[in-house]
């Protein structure tokens, strides 16, 4: 019973100091001031097996369809460029001033179904928005077939498959 009383003891002191330190104010929320090394760890853990479980029970079509290659570059350019970055370009205001740097999509595909989950969900205090409340699954799906395809373009690949006619420049409202 003793051991119990002090385990419960320490719980509550525990609880108690990480109650006074989030009230504290102490910690610094700047987006120009890096988390600690442990806090960093512990948010991209957390969010790294959050999306991985999230994923891993999506249904991915086939992304090699062309069409889906032509009509998800255009929206990528109007919409992801700013943080995520176009094929020779290596960095953006906001690739300067977010915290976390937003990862350069030029580099390497990634996982299809990860990706198709982050673009229809969004990540919470990353500045990545949920574009799924404004676009519908298969709009995405065609997003996610254009970002296998990114890191193999070069600067003028990517400018003649992410043009927009005219007549489609308002489809993404």
């Amino acid at each position: 019973m003793k051991i119990i009383k002090t385990l419960l003891l320490a719980v509550l002191i525990a609880a108690g100091g990480l109650i006074a330190f989030v009230y504290s104010g102490s910690y610094p929320m700047g987006a120009d001031v890096p988390h600690t090394k442990f806090t960093h760890w512990l948010l991209e853990t957390l969010r790294d097996r959050s999306i991985d479980k999230a994923a891993s029970q999506i249904a991915m079509p086939a992304l090699d369809d062309p069409e889906l290659l032509l009509s998800g570059g255009p929206d990528y350019n109007e919409m992801c460029t700013g943080c995520h970055l176009k094929p020779g370009k290596d960095e953006s205001d906001f690739t300067l001033g977010l915290y976390p740097t937003p990862p350069n999509l030029t580099d390497k595909a990634g996982d299809p179904r990860r990706q198709f989950w982050v673009i229809k969900h969004g990540i919470k205090a990353s500045g990545m928005p949920a574009w799924g409340p404004t676009h519908d699954d298969q709009r995405i799906w065609a997003m996610v077939a254009f970002l296998q395809k990114l890191p193999e373009l070069t600067p003028q690949q990517y400018q003649i498959i992410t043009a927009r006619d005219e007549e489609d420049s308002g489809h993404h409202h």
